[in-house]
């Protein structure tokens, strides 16, 4: 495994400019990122994994965000799966306050005792610091705009009023 490979999963429903911020660091630290949509059973998705693929290349692709990125989805087996099977040594994860904190560190410690992967937390930039999926649904859901939370593809699409929410 390679610490220069790394993978940044998430459920991304929708993509938020939180994760933006997160890949584009995590693509200046690494050589190679996995941008990896997770089925998550414990959240009823707004999006179809299909669209939020599509939302996540087309936002990287406008912002330019440099390197090698691979965008995929991964619902079979554990996250240190995906990330053995691509070489990763790292995986990449935002974390906008203590509560993330608390559910990330088991998480974290024991998948670098299942795989010897490691878990790297990035802090937001404070610009998004209190910006969750869950909050951008909601504000979406009521007819709100939720441009200033999301990368222009994600905005163009709920705005065009196919979330079906």
């Amino acid at each position: 495994m390679s610490n220069r490979i790394a993978v940044v999963p998430g459920s991304f429903d929708p993509p938020t400019l939180g994760h933006l911020d997160v890949i584009r660091r995590a693509a200046a630290l690494y050589d190679e990122i996995h941008v990896l949509v997770v089925h998550n059973p414990g959240k009823e998705a707004m999006l179809p994994i299909a669209q939020r693929l599509s939302l996540l290349e087309q936002s990287i692709a406008e912002a330019e965000v440099p390197g090698k990125i691979t965008v995929a989805s991964w619902s079979v087996g554990l996250l240190v799966d995906y990330a053995t099977d691509v070489g990763a040594g790292v995986l990449v994860k935002g974390i906008r306050s203590q509560v993330d904190v608390a559910y990330e560190t088991p998480m974290a410690i024991v998948n670098r005792h299942l795989a010897g992967i490691e878990t790297v937390f990035l802090l937001p930039d404070p610009s998004h610091a209190l910006v969750s999926s869950s909050l951008v649904r909601q504000v979406a859901g009521l007819g709100g705009d939720v441009s200033p939370y999301v990368p222009a593809p994600v905005a163009r699409f709920l705005d065009t009023g196919a979330r079906g929410i």
